[in-house]
């Protein structure tokens, strides 16, 4: 069965880091991307924030909205793939996913189609 599972989210202040672990298990295919994603409070957008991916080889894209604070990482022995934010904003509050799909990594949530359930982040000021 394949599965995603998040976790790390939290409260946070202002200038605060925090680090959210995606674990995955069950995927069909052995080229893939780890993708995050996230979903503004309010929102309802066809497409969510992209955030960065991390391909099978080990290969990272960000959103230049995020570059120079956060990092994607893997650690493929514990199946887990990390999203590492630091220098948190209230801008940055959110729903966050990881998501997989087989091959390149797109930042596009549209390319996508195996997702977890999401985690809160928010940031207070």
């Amino acid at each position: 069965q394949v599965q995603l599972a998040e976790s790390g989210g939290g409260s946070v202040q202002s200038g605060g880091s925090l680090k959210l672990s995606c674990v995955v298990s069950g995927l069909p295919f052995g080229d893939y991307c780890l993708g995050w994603f996230r979903q503004l409070p309010g929102v309802v957008e066809r497409e969510l924030g992209a955030i960065a991916g991390i391909d099978s080889d080990g290969t990272t894209t960000y959103a230049d909205s995020v570059k120079g604070r956060f990092t994607v990482s893997q650690d493929n022995a514990k199946n887990t793939v990390y999203l590492q934010m630091t220098t948190l904003n209230p801008e940055d509050t959110a729903m966050y996913y990881c998501a997989a799909r087989s091959g390149t990594c797109y930042l596009a949530s549209s390319w996508y189609n195996i997702w977890g359930q999401g985690t809160q982040v928010t940031v207070s000021s």
